[in-house]
């Protein structure tokens, strides 16, 4: 049931904001270290965090978020704002009309190259009432 003076839900369900922030974690968590000159043996076989081994996992968020329509890609993007403070919850027709403006570049790409996006994400639902708290992701 809705709150008086609650903002509306956004045009995507949570669990796709979930599972975007959840792989977004993982993929931050892998680029936190950084490959070295160290022999891999010694070092207990590290570079299985870098990025590099992890571009199985930004490239199936890639392909999700290529895959989401146009209102979810605005949606998602207005949820970004909204989490990073360029828009509050109440803006909501306006953030995701200006996000159907700014579309320059994919979305994935967009997104991706924005440092922090799993907070902003779980921010913005924290606006909404709404959290990934119950999300799991199925592996």
């Amino acid at each position: 049931m809705k709150r008086e003076n609650e903002p509306d839900m956004p045009e995507i369900a949570v669990e796709k904001v979930c599972f975007v922030a959840t792989m977004g974690r993982q993929i931050e968590a892998h680029e936190e270290v950084r490959p070295d000159a160290s022999n891999p043996a010694d070092d207990g076989e590290a570079v299985a965090l870098t990025s590099a081994a992890d571009q199985p996992a930004r490239r199936e968020l890639t392909q999700y978020l290529d895959a989401l329509d146009v209102d979810e890609s605005d949606a998602l993007v207005a949820l970004a704002w909204i989490g990073r403070g360029d828009f509050e919850a109440t803006d909501w027709k306006t953030a995701v009309a200006e996000a159907g403006r700014r579309r320059e570049t994919k979305t994935s790409a967009y997104l991706l190259g924005m440092p922090l996006l799993p907070d902003y994400l779980e921010d913005a639902l924290s606006a909404f009432d709404r959290s990934c708290e119950d999300f799991e992701l199925k592996e």
